[in-house]
């Protein structure tokens, strides 16, 4: 078997590869090269530099996996691959102790000046007093995500004696207990914090989740560390806090577009950069390497991916009958991460009707991946996601039952914490999966795209009113469901809408008088 290299790769994963295939390094790569060389090889290794578009997917013939040496995918049409049944992996583990290491680095950098004060010094000038610093032990630190990296780094911060305060809404109290973290809203750790760090994906939930609004109600002097993905925190609104004062300083290793050169970050002299350092350590570089090595070698000589980014782990003859209900499971555990609210400690899955009598394992996994995906974003997998529900503390539990009320199978997913509980259940139709039960509602969706769940008041003059606010803003509906219930009762609404609805217009349909709440699911 043949394994193309695209990118560079330590030595100690070459050397990996190279004990059981042929090596091929060839870097540089433009589409077309990639294009015509890639027909001949079983395995592609690549880091951020190549970008593996659907059109050299298409043309690798006997392709078997793409092996990131990271952990983010952004450069892997992820689609195509899976469409062609090519497993894509990554290596997300080897990288996070640099990451948080940075993290501190960058943190204890900026509240002493470092980098100023070599710069002032190396030209020859003495201005200690230019350059006085603060102490972090006692101050409050903010972490937003609580995965591999934020928990990495609150343990070294509690060494440093810090505060924590912690958001992460897939993450039990007693994980966060354990972290010595508090857990708090985004909003109350932008009120309370003395620094504020982010270790999140970017994803469509967590881009710019410390914007304008979020700055307003900082303190004065508050200090902002972005050592994860630029994005996250929106670089407008930091330079706009920057010029005001209200933040004191920032440390920020990634930027939105990379080189940053025309960024407004760069302007201030109490910004300390770096250009993308975080994962840039000799460890980080072998680790990443060592990992996609193995990842690969066990693909390509039949055994499992353990960090496959988009194809469970199924025997070929139970795939028939289970890939449409591994494709419900995700799905609804997409649609319960985002209807729920704030944190959860439990994720209860119930197996109704024939498919009980399944191994449906590779059906828990999959509604696991979908529902933590939200949260942490395309880093989830199907091996990783029962390993990072348990790293959360969050218990799962499963049960079978072989009766079956209306379908001939079913599937139900129910989050719980402190007494409030959000269910949602389903079954599949023909191939297709279909939403029946939300909460307490009788539904029947097909679910796809973008939809708002409504919870509202079952009377007249509600349903309009909605539907006139996303009119005027050119939000066209495909599709309604309304749910049943008593002149007065409490039901639900799902709108099929053929584009994202923006937060405020979302605010729009929530003010409906007779609208309880409204939340936009986006698949």
């Amino acid at each position: 078997m043949k394994v193309l290299v695209s990118d560079s790769l330590s030595n100690e994963g070459l050397e990996i590869l190279k004990e059981h295939f042929t090596v091929d390094v060839s870097t540089g790569l433009s589409e077309e090269e990639l294009v015509k060389k890639i027909k001949d090889y079983d395995a592609l290794v690549i880091r951020s530099g190549t970008q593996v578009t659907q059109k050299i997917i298409e043309a690798a013939d006997n392709l078997k996996i793409i092996g990131r040496a990271g952990v983010g995918i952004d450069n892997v049409d992820v689609d195509a691959a899976t469409k062609k049944g090519i497993i894509v992996a990554n290596s997300p583990e080897g990288n996070m102790i640099s990451a948080a290491e940075h993290t501190i680095a960058m943190m204890m950098s900026m509240s002493r000046n470092i980098p100023q004060a070599n710069a002032s010094l190396k030209a020859r000038e003495w201005k200690r007093n230019k350059f006085t610093g603060v102490e972090v032990k006692g101050k409050t630190l903010g972490i937003i995500g609580l995965g591999r990296i934020g928990s990495e780094v609150a343990k070294r911060a509690s060494g440093l004696e810090m505060n924590l305060m912690g958001y992460d809404p897939f993450i039990s109290e007693k994980r966060a207990v354990e972290l010595g973290v508090k857990l708090a809203t985004v909003n109350e750790i932008a009120k309370a914090a003395d620094y504020i760090t982010v270790h999140t994906p970017l994803i469509k939930e967590t881009k710019n989740i410390l914007d304008e609004e979020q700055f307003a109600l900082m303190k004065p002097g508050v200090r902002i560390i972005n050592c994860a993905r630029g994005g996250i925190i929106s670089e407008e609104a930091l330079a706009k806090a920057l010029e005001s004062g209200k933040v004191g300083g920032a440390a920020i290793d990634v930027f939105v577009e990379e080189p940053p050169f025309n960024s407004p970050l760069l302007n201030y002299d109490n910004v300390i950069t770096t250009p993308h350092l975080g994962a840039s350590t000799q460890e980080a570089q072998v680790n990443v390497a060592v990992d996609i090595a193995k990842e690969v070698t066990s693909v390509l000589t039949g055994g499992p991916a353990k960090n496959a980014i988009n194809i469970p782990s199924v025997k070929p003859e139970a795939m028939a009958v289970l890939a449409p209900y591994i494709r419900l499971s995700e799905i609804m555990g997409k649609i319960a991460g985002q209807l729920v609210d704030g944190n959860y400690e439990k994720v209860e899955i119930g197996y109704n009707g024939e498919i009980s009598g399944k191994d449906t394992r590779p059906l828990t996994v999959s509604a696991l991946k979908g529902l933590l995906e939200m949260a942490l974003g395309s880093g989830v997998n199907y091996v990783n996601a029962p390993i990072l529900a348990k790293s959360r503390m969050i218990a799962v539990v499963e049960s079978k039952s072989e009766s079956s009320e209306e379908y001939s199978s079913t599937i139900s997913i129910k989050l719980s914490s402190n007494g409030q509980t959000k269910l949602v259940a389903g079954t599949v139709v023909g191939d297709e999966p279909k939403i029946v039960v939300v909460d307490d509602d009788r539904v029947d969706i097909f679910p796809a795209g973008h939809m708002i769940f409504a919870k509202h008041i079952n009377r007249p003059n509600v349903i309009g009113p909605c539907c006139l606010v996303l009119g005027k803003n050119n939000i066209n509906i495909s599709g309604m469901q309304v749910g049943r219930s008593e002149i007065g009762g409490v039901t639900m609404m799902v709108l099929n809408v053929d584009s994202e609805v923006s937060n405020p217009i979302l605010e729009e349909v929530r003010k409906v008088d007779g609208i309880l709440d409204a939340k936009l699911v986006t698949l």
